[in-house]
């Protein structure tokens, strides 16, 4: 991997970018379907991991096949706690007056009247088929209820990381080059203060504040009612504006523990030996912090990304409900309330799904930060 030049490692931080961008433009304009988008985003990875190397080729195709094992291991758990929960799946269907007849009717044209190790089964093969069958409450195919939510959870997810990660580089960055001073001191109070609030609780705060009591901001919906009247232009700036509140909500006390990471790693960093050579030989102190600190400082800062998307998907939950988000969070809730077994098992499968490729393109941005770093 040290082998490679450094217009390599530029040009696939390009198609990282190029790919992010995709991801927006398409849940934004609707240009794509998303099974195109997920071929387009696979077509990407796979690229960039031809252009570096073929031990980084090898290491990705080690780790899909080690996801294997997780996906199903987490779909087998949720199948097995949604067996061992209180009360009978079938009963929301049902009413007293029925008759028996219809009754076995309905559980047959469900599977609700075979066992659960037959269903199980039934389960993993729609699962290798990567069919989820329809949904019990909503009377149409899981997929179909998973591409209308999946992008908006992803939009989400990409504006609250642009929240996240560069205001949190941006103050720790600040707060390593000012320690012990005021401007770390203050930085310090303000990111405790929005780290220790609660997600949810700063969404309602959020919603008050600048949707209720100043008007500034929309607070329910991805879009306006006259959305459909709009240009495409318009129609993304609309868009835009309805995810600041839920990305600030789910962005801001995760982009304060970011500026703690990040201090703290570069504070470590700056008192290694060779910045002090650097400023020995009389560089200036911007060019010592950009040059020689900053990229090797943001090695964690990369391993917290990969870590933070199951917690910006956990946190999607209650955030989407506050702000009325037809994401992925609200589709898990409501399944979970309707006990839609089928579609409680898709969700998580995404879930795990999204979380595994983010560690992935985590692993796969080590290697273009540190060309030390080699995948054998």
């Amino acid at each position: 991997m040290a082998n490679n030049g450094i217009n390599a490692s530029y040009l696939g931080a390009a198609q990282l970018v190029g790919l992010a961008l995709s991801a927006v433009s398409t849940a934004a304009f609707g240009f794509m379907s998303t099974p195109t988008y997920i071929a387009l985003a696979l077509s990407f990875v796979v690229f960039l991991v031809l252009l570096q190397s073929a031990n980084l080729l090898l290491y990705f195709l080690r780790k899909l096949v080690l996801a294997i094992p997780l996906l199903l291991g987490v779909c087998t758990l949720i199948f097995i706690l949604i067996e061992l929960s209180p009360g009978d799946i079938s009963s929301k269907f049902f009413n007293p007056n029925v008759t028996p007849e219809v009754k076995a009717l309905i559980e047959a044209k469900y599977g609700l009247d075979r066992p659960a190790i037959v269903r199980y089964g039934i389960m993993l093969k729609n699962i290798v088929m990567f069919d989820f069958g329809r949904s019990m409450s909503q009377e149409r195919p899981v997929f179909e209820i998973i591409a209308e939510a999946l992008p908006n959870t992803l939009l989400l997810s990409a504006v609250t990381l642009l929240i996240i990660f560069p205001t949190g580089i941006l103050l720790g960055t600040v707060q390593g080059v000012k320690n012990g001073r005021p401007a770390d001191t203050g930085i310090s109070i303000s990111s405790l203060f929005f780290y220790s609030m609660p997600s949810f609780w700063l969404a309602l705060m959020l919603q008050l504040i600048f949707g209720t009591y100043l008007g500034l901001l929309p607070f329910s919906g991805p879009y306006d009612l006259n959305a459909f009247d709009q240009t495409g232009w318009q129609h993304f700036i609309d868009r835009c504006i309805h995810l600041i509140l839920p990305g600030l909500a789910m962005g801001l006390a995760s982009a304060a523990g970011t500026a703690r990471y990040m201090r703290s790693s570069l504070l470590e960093v700056i008192r290694q030996d060779y910045i002090r050579t650097a400023r020995a030989k009389g560089l200036p102190e911007g060019v010592v912090i950009r040059k020689h600190a900053l990229r090797n400082a943001l090695l964690p800062i990369i391993t917290l990304m990969g870590l933070s998307l199951p917690f910006l998907f956990s946190g999607s939950v209650l955030v989407e409900q506050v702000f009325a988000w037809p994401g992925m969070g609200r589709t898990i809730l409501l399944a979970i309330f309707e006990q839609d077994t089928p579609l409680i098992i898709a969700c998580f499968f995404m879930f795990t799904l999204v979380v595994v490729a983010g560690n992935i393109l985590a692993d796969l941005a080590y290697a273009l930060v540190d060309p030390r770093i080699k995948f054998d």
